[in-house]
């Protein structure tokens, strides 16, 4: 096994929704040492969480312009490998554009950005600087997810006709949480963009979609409401989707869905068949032939495609959820690091992690949905 990579984190500190999979995920297989970090906004909890987790006292920082400044003098094996950066979506653009810019890779947590102007800039950024630029859309690191786009891609399903994607929860639907900080920036323009729940949780199933039928959305027809009172951005959003492919799509994002409780699935179906996946239970991709009994594929099988193989580390029958997909994407990473530092290629498994140019194509599409649903749901260009 190779020296482990050296790997820096903004954001993700103690009490956040997301740091604590990163952390897990990126330390699954070995391939990353969390080594420095600039984690919550407040500088003093910031360095001793960090301290906490493992992170020397030099390399604890109180923000992220610290840590660049410091971080950007290292070389040889001190130096980051990859910086994550997992901070409200405001400051995605300014933060990972400038360890970039450093000449550090980084990998972004969703949206990438608010806006397609600066998630372009970004794009631009890491092709000049030559760096790795990733978007954390970790449930495409599923393995089945990934059995999915194998089975489209080899021509198991034929030609794509629809495909059905929705995230749906009802966390957001207690009216009594209105001025609840952890709820509240998420329908205020000024931190979160044009969208809300398209922009946080749509964006996964949109992306899923993409991801497995290999198509990128041309045009969209959209509809945005904000059921509780007070809100100014949407908190259910319902999208018609047209695909560079030919294909149709469906594509349903709700905050206020009581009783569903994460709510990420996908239906793809084929002139010669149809799959579903839900992420509740991931384990099983359920795949109907045309005029065939439907039959439940299962994570682990030695039958399954290769790249599903790869994504998983533990006997048929056991349950492998998020931070193995988590883990997946790190791993994907890992191999495409390593591959540019030995100058050769790197597994073309490994290239199935979502870049930044999925980051902004699919922020393209939220921001025309957003124009669709203000113009009362007329087709507009993605």
């Amino acid at each position: 096994m190779p020296r482990k990579l050296r790997w820096g984190m903004v954001g993700g500190g103690e009490g956040s929704q997301i740091g604590g999979a990163h952390r897990i995920g990126a330390s699954l297989d070995g391939h990353f040492e969390m080594v420095a970090g600039a984690l919550d906004i407040d500088p003093q909890r910031g360095r001793a969480y960090a301290v906490r987790t493992g992170i020397t006292e030099d390399r604890a920082y109180g923000d992220w312009q610290e840590m660049l400044g410091r971080e950007s003098g290292l070389a040889g094996a001190d130096r980051l490998d990859l910086v994550t950066v997992a901070t409200p979506n405001s400051t995605h653009h300014e933060i990972s554009r400038a360890f970039l810019r450093a000449g550090f890779h980084v990998l972004c947590e969703k949206p990438i950005t608010t806006t397609v102007e600066d998630g372009e800039d970004l794009l631009t950024t890491a092709r000049h600087a030559d760096r790795i630029l990733a978007v954390n859309y970790g449930y495409s690191g599923y393995p089945m997810v990934r059995q999915a786009r194998a089975m489209v891609r080899d021509g198991e399903l034929g030609r794509i006709r629809v495909v059905v994607a929705e995230f749906s929860h009802g966390s957001h639907a207690d009216a009594a949480d209105a001025d609840n900080p952890r709820v509240r920036w998420r329908y205020d323009p000024a931190q979160a963009g044009v969208s809300s729940v398209l922009a946080d949780t749509g964006l996964h199933a949109l992306h899923l979609a993409c991801f497995v039928i290999g198509q990128r959305v041309r045009r969209v027809s959209a509809d945005f409401v904000s059921t509780v009172e007070g809100r100014v951005l949407e908190d259910d959003a319902m999208v018609s989707l047209r695909f560079t492919g030919g294909a149709a799509g469906r594509l349903w994002a709700s905050a206020v869905a009581v009783g569903q409780q994460h709510g990420l699935a996908l239906r793809v179906f084929g002139e010669r068949g149809g799959l579903r996946w839900s992420q509740e239970q991931p384990n099983q991709l359920y795949w109907t032939p045309l005029n065939e009994p439907t039959r439940a594929l299962e994570r682990g099988d030695a039958r399954l495609h290769e790249v599903a193989r790869m994504g998983s580390r533990i006997t048929v029958g056991h349950v492998e959820g998020m931070l193995g997909a988590f883990g997946n994407i790190y791993a994907d990473l890992a191999e495409t690091i390593r591959a540019r530092k030995e100058r050769r290629a790197p597994h073309p498994a490994a290239q199935w992690y979502p870049t930044g140019e999925d980051g902004v194509r699919t922020l393209a599409v939220v921001h025309a949905a957003a124009r669709s649903a203000r113009a009362g749901g007329v087709w507009v260009d993605a």
